[in-house]
């Protein structure tokens, strides 16, 4: 490892430690499946929290609050047994573009996952989605499938062969998958290991990995995230997205980056 990348590693390993503790949870909306104790409930909280993620974090972890609160919180079950009547409880409901509707179509799309598979999890690792390409491509085609190509809510679920950075569902794989021992990250999903996942491009991240120099590429796109994260491999390839801690909160934050 050549100096440049020994001092960007330390600096970037130094705001690692610094944000990555059981505090971040409670600004952030991973606090939500947190919430949670039953792999399901968690893996549905934490999808529907991740799809919600974009915007002001504290109203994000409200609306977020909102809809597992109109299903009773118990999302597990509210998606696997609810009849159509049920849905009235989601009536009214909207973060953003993101509708009744769109809660309906999330609804349906869970329920025939979850009918299938007693995780989500198992739904990818039958599927062979087992790095995180593959499960973004896997995710997309079980919602088309579902709710039909061109389908209004496709909008909330990343398309990477339309150039998306899929953020949100990056993110919720470094929830579901990241270790657990800092205490912010879950480490349930045996799908994906640590090594494979992509970096959670946003506006915050891109920006401090540009400023920092390590990342060129000038669009928050596919290409960017791939880029990003091959760089992040080089400081530890076995838990690359361990930066996304220092990225995102450096960038959120404001700090002066050297």
């Amino acid at each position: 490892m050549d100096r440049q990348l020994e001092q960007i590693k330390y600096y970037l390993d130094e705001q690692y430690q610094k944000y990555c503790y059981s505090a971040f949870i409670d600004d952030d909306p991973i606090q939500i499946p947190h919430s949670f104790t039953d792999v399901g409930d968690v893996e549905i909280s934490g999808l529907f929290a991740a799809t919600f993620a974009w915007g002001v974090r504290k109203t994000i972890i409200s609306k977020s609050k909102e809809l597992m609160s109109r299903m009773d919180n118990d999302p597990y079950s509210f998606i696997l047994n609810h009849s159509p009547s049920d849905l009235n409880a989601l009536k009214g409901f909207k973060h953003r573009t993101f509708s009744f509707d769109d809660a309906c179509a999330f609804v349906e799309v869970l329920s025939q996952v979850y009918k299938q598979y007693a995780t989500f999890d198992e739904f990818l690792l039958k599927n062979g989605a087992l790095v995180p390409e593959k499960a973004l491509r896997l995710i997309r085609t079980q919602f088309e499938m579902v709710l039909g190509v061109g389908h209004p809510s496709l909008r909330h679920v990343a398309n990477i062969d339309a150039g998306s950075a899929a953020k949100r569902l990056n993110m919720y794989f470094r929830w579901m998958v990241r270790t657990s021992c800092e205490g912010v990250d879950f480490g349930l999903w045996k799908s994906m290991a640590s090594s494979d996942l992509l970096i959670p491009l946003d506006l915050h991240v891109g920006n401090t990995a540009r400023e920092l120099g390590i990342l060129t590429r000038k669009q928050n796109d596919f290409k960017a995230t791939v880029e990003l994260t091959h760089f992040l491999r080089k400081l530890d390839p076995f838990d690359p997205i361990k930066y996304d801690f220092a990225l995102f909160s450096l960038g959120v934050n404001s700090k002066q980056v050297k």
